[in-house]
């Protein structure tokens, strides 16, 4: 895993959904068919409600019209992100979009556990509220190792909550790799 990770931000607010973040009527999609799994990241936030997108006119579009990856790779949320279902297509939806770690104020823990356990993204918790202060497409450089995030268009640096015990799990790319590589189970 690398520790540096930098691109452009796409902010939202307070409790985005697993249904906003890749609504049911796209579950139909096979998560373990390449061919069908691409789709996953074209309708990722296909749900998300005007006005949530970090944009004062809501109408930017998380990603383009026939298009399978965002421009945006890091997701700067708000409270409770990820509530709403178990599903485990969300983290993968955003993953597959191109994003690599989304920061928010605090998880739905089952979202948090489906990111890290999947390997899809890394979950930070930030230890201030980001999505006021952050704009859609600033660029932004997340250490992972430091636990800091870099806004590098308004110059500020905010300091997130250090992943802990999830942090070798996430460096192993998800907990059946994880369990893989410690000889918890057979290879």
């Amino acid at each position: 895993m690398n520790n540096i990770i930098r691109g452009k931000a796409f902010v939202l607010g307070d409790n985005i959904d697993t249904d906003q973040i890749i609504p049911a009527k796209f579950l139909s999609y096979n998560p373990s068919d390449p061919a069908e799994r691409k789709y996953f990241g074209m309708y990722a936030m296909d749900g998300v409600p005007a006005g949530q997108s970090g944009l004062p006119d809501g109408n930017l579009r998380f990603v383009k019209p026939n298009e399978f990856k965002s421009e945006y790779n890091i997701v700067i949320g708000g409270k409770n992100f990820g509530c709403g279902s178990s599903r485990e297509h969300a983290p993968l939806a955003i993953a597959e979009a191109g994003v690599r770690v989304v920061v928010a104020e605090f998880y739905a823990r089952i979202f948090f556990r489906n990111c890290v356990n999947g390997g899809y993204l890394v979950p930070c918790e930030a230890t201030e509220r980001l999505v006021d202060q952050i704009h859609t497409g600033d660029e932004m450089i997340v250490d992972l190792a430091k636990s800091v995030l870099t806004n590098i268009t308004r110059h500020r640096t905010h300091v997130l909550k250090p992943l802990g015990d999830v942090a070798p799990i996430i460096e192993a790319g998800g907990v059946f790799e994880y369990a893989r590589a410690s000889g918890m189970v057979k290879k």
